[in-house]
C-alpha cells in the first residue's frame, strides 16, 4: 500500500478527537481530564488547549460568541493567548458550552 493511499484511507487524531468532543458527555470528561492535569501542573496553556479543542468541536468561537453573547475579538484574543483569561472568562466559556464550575469536598 503506498502512503497516497493510506492517507486516504485513515483519519488523524485531531479529526477524531474533534469528532468524539461534539459529544457533550465525552467534552465533559475531557474538560475534568484537563482540571486534573491542571490541579497537578498548574500548566494553563494545557487547560485553554483543552478548552479550545471543544470549543471548536461544538461549533467554534463564532458560535460560543453568539451563545455567551460576548465579543467574537475577545474571545479570539483568549484563545489565541493575545490575552490573559480570567476567571470570569473561563465561567463564560464553560456557560456557554453548558457546562458549570462546581466545587466538591476532599479531606486533606
Amino acid at each position: 500500500m503506498n502512503t497516497e493511499t493510506l492517507l486516504e484511507q485513515t483519519t488523524s487524531f485531531r479529526d477524531d478527537l474533534l469528532k468524539d468532543l461534539a459529544d457533550t458527555e465525552f467534552a465533559m470528561y475531557y474538560l475534568e481530564t484537563a482540571l486534573a492535569d491542571y490541579k497537578e501542573d498548574g500548566n494553563t496553556d494545557s487547560l485553554w488547549l483543552a478548552l479550545r479543542d471543544v470549543v471548536e468541536a461544538q461549533g467554534g468561537i463564532g458560535k460560543l460568541a453568539q451563545r455567551t453573547k460576548a465579543d467574537l475579538q475577545h474571545l479570539n484574543d483568549i484563545f489565541t493567548s493575545k490575552q490573559k483569561p480570567r476567571l470570569d472568562n473561563l465561567q463564560s466559556i464553560l456557560s456557554g458550552l453548558g457546562f458549570q464550575i462546581r466545587l466538591e469536598f476532599t479531606e486533606n
